[in-house]
C-alpha cells in the first residue's frame, strides 16, 4: 500500500449511497417523517423539465397529436377505397401487363371485387360496401390512393411503415415524433399503443432504438389481451403511500444524479430516472384516463361497445379519444385478431367481411366523436396497413397476395383536406402511377403537418445524423388545407 496515498474524505452522502441498506432505509425513514414535506416535493417534481416537456415546432402547425389506426396484414385497396371498373369488367382475365419482378407469391388471374362501390357525401368519394358507417363519414377523409413501398413480406413492409426501414432497428415514427415535440401531458406516455402485435417486428415498431427511451412507445396490453383488460401492468403499489414512495424515488434520484455527476452523461441511467419519475405519476393519470365508467350510453354505442363484433376495437378506439383529449401525443390502435388478420391469400370475402365488422363503426365513432368535440381540428387519424392486395387472384379465385406497389391510406382532421383523393393506381389497382407516395413521403408529410421538418428532425448516432425520412422523403403538401 502506497503510504504517501490518502483517501479522499467520506461525507455523510457517500456514507449513506456505499453503506448497507439499512442506512438507505435510516434515511428514507427520515425523509417520510414529514408528509407534507414530500407533497410539496410531489408538486416540485411535476413541474420540472422532462424529456417529454413541451417543444416549439420547426414552423406552424396544422396537427398536435396523430391516432394510428393500423390494420395489419394489408386492407386489400380494390376492395375497400380504390374501384376499378375494369377489373370488374375483365375478371377471370390473365393481367395484361407485366407483374412485378419481385412477388410474394405467384398470383392468377384478375379476381373482381366481391363488394359494390357507391359514392356518398357531398364529396361524392366512392366507399365499398364493406364500410357503411366509415362511408358517412368520407367528406371528412384525404384518400391516398398511391401510396407504395419496397417490400412484399409482412416483417418488412411493417418496419417500413413503423421506422422508416425494412433491414435495420430504427426508432418508430411515434418516437421520432415525440422526441421532436414532446407531450402535452407529463402524467402519461407521450406515445402509447394500444393491443400491439408482437409479430412481425414487435417491439420494433414501437421503440426508440437509439433514440432516448423517453420516447418509446408504452404498450397496453397486446393483439391477445382484449381491450378491456389491456392495461399497464403494475400500475398500482399497494404496500405504500403515494408520500412514501415519493420519498423513496427522491432518495433513489439523488444517488443516481450523484452517480451520474462522477460518471457523465449516460443515457441508459438518466432514462431509467425519468421512467421511474413517469411511472410514479402515472399511477393517477393512467387509471383515469383508462377507466370508461363515465362514459354516456350514446358515446358507447357510437363507438359500439353495445356488440360484441365491434366491443374489442371500439373500446380501443375510445381510449384513443381519450388519450388524446388528455395531451397524448400519439396513439397507435392496432387491428389484429391474432390469426390471419386483413391478410387473406385466401378466404377473401369471410375474412375482409369479418375484419371490416370490427372495425367499420368503431371508426366512424371515433371520427364523429372527435368532430363533435372539436378535437378533429388538430388531431391527424391515419388509417391503413402494412401495404395492399393484388388484383389478381390466389386461392382458388377467394384470396389476393400482398401488393406493396400500389395501395390505399387515408387521413381524416388534423390539416388535410377533407372529401379528397389523392393520386392514383392504375386501371386494375396494381401499380401506383398518378402523384406516387412512397413510405419516406407518408412520413415526411405526416411531420410537416405537426411543424416538423423531417430534413431537421435528426439524432446524432454511430457518427452520423438519423431520420425518420433516412435520406429521402418529399412533403405532399397538395393535401394540405
Amino acid at each position: 500500500m502506497n503510504p504517501h496515498f490518502h483517501p479522499p474524505p467520506l461525507s455523510r452522502r457517500k456514507l449513506l449511497q456505499q453503506s448497507a441498506a439499512g442506512f438507505a432505509w435510516l434515511a428514507t425513514s427520515s425523509l417520510l417523517a414529514n408528509a407534507a414535506d414530500s407533497e410539496s416535493r410531489i408538486t416540485h417534481h411535476a413541474s420540472r423539465p422532462t424529456p417529454l416537456s413541451p417543444r416549439p415546432t420547426h414552423f406552424p402547425a396544422r396537427a398536435k397529436r396523430v391516432i394510428f389506426l393500423f390494420m395489419k396484414g394489408g386492407p386489400s385497396q380494390v376492395d375497400t377505397f380504390d374501384p376499378k371498373p375494369l377489373l370488374d369488367r375483365d375478371d377471370g382475365k390473365p393481367y395484361p401487363f407485366a407483374k412485378p419482378r419481385v412477388q410474394f407469391a405467384p398470383t392468377n388471374e384478375l379476381l373482381k371485387s366481391p363488394w359494390k362501390f357507391q359514392h356518398h357525401g357531398q364529396s361524392g368519394l366512392p366507399v365499398s360496401e364493406l364500410f357503411p358507417h366509415v362511408a358517412q363519414c368520407v367528406d371528412d377523409l384525404c384518400i391516398l390512393r398511391s401510396l407504395h413501398g419496397t417490400n412484399a413480406a409482412h416483417g418488412g413492409a411493417l418496419l417500413k411503415l413503423h421506422t422508416g426501414s425494412d433491414n435495420f432497428v430504427r426508432p418508430s415514427m411515434g418516437s421520432w415524433v415525440t422526441y421532436g415535440l414532446g407531450s402535452e401531458n407529463q402524467n402519461l406516455p407521450g406515445f402509447i399503443t394500444i393491443c400491439p402485435t408482437f409479430a412481425h417486428g414487435g417491439v420494433n415498431n414501437w421503440g426508440s432504438a437509439f433514440l432516448p427511451a423517453a420516447y418509446q412507445g408504452t404498450p397496453l396490453g397486446n393483439a391477445t389481451v382484449p381491450a378491456g383488460n389491456a392495461t399497464v401492468r403494475h400500475i398500482k403499489n399497494s404496500h405504500l403511500t403515494v408520500a412514501e414512495q415519493r420519498a423513496q424515488l427522491d432518495l433513489l434520484a439523488e444517488m443516481n444524479r450523484d452517480h451520474l455527476a462522477q460518471s457523465g452523461a449516460n443515457l441508459a441511467l438518466e432514462g431509467r430516472i425519468n421512467s421511474f419519475e413517469l411511472a410514479f405519476r402515472m399511477q393517477m393519470a393512467m387509471p383515469e384516463a383508462q377507466d370508461l365508467s363515465g362514459e354516456t350510453d350514446a358515446t358507447r354505442k357510437l363507438y359500439g361497445l353495445d356488440d360484441k363484433v365491434t366491443e374489442n376495437f371500439g373500446t380501443q378506439c375510445l381510449m384513443a379519444r381519450r388519450f388524446a383529449e388528455r395531451g397524448v401525443r400519439f396513439i397507435q390502435v392496432t387491428h389484429s385478431d391474432g390469426d390471419v388478420q386483413w391478410d387473406q391469400h385466401g378466404a377473401l370475402k369471410k375474412g375482409h367481411t369479418k375484419n371490416a365488422a370490427e372495425v367499420d363503426k368503431p371508426i366512424a365513432g371515433l371520427l364523429k366523436d372527435l368532430k363533435s368535440r372539436g378535437l378533429l381540428a388538430d388531431t391527424l387519424v391515419l388509417w391503413g396497413g402494412e401495404f395492399g392486395r393484388t388484383p389478381a387472384a390466389q386461392g382458388g379465385r377467394d384470396g389476393r397476395d400482398h401488393n406493396p406497389d400500389g395501395f390505399t391510406m387515408w387521413l381524416a382532421g388534423g390539416g388535410v383536406k377533407p372529401g379528397t383523393a389523392y393520386g392514383a393506381t392504375d386501371d386494375y389497382g396494381w401499380f401506383a402511377t398518378e402523384n406516387k407516395m412512397h413510405i419516406h413521403d407518408l412520413h415526411a408529410t405526416l411531420l410537416a403537418l405537426l411543424g416538423l421538418d423531417h430534413e431537421r428532425l435528426t439524432y446524432r448516432h454511430a457518427g452520423r445524423d438519423f431520420r425518420l425520412t433516412d435520406v429521402e422523403g418529399h412533403i405532399v403538401r397538395d393535401i394540405f388545407a
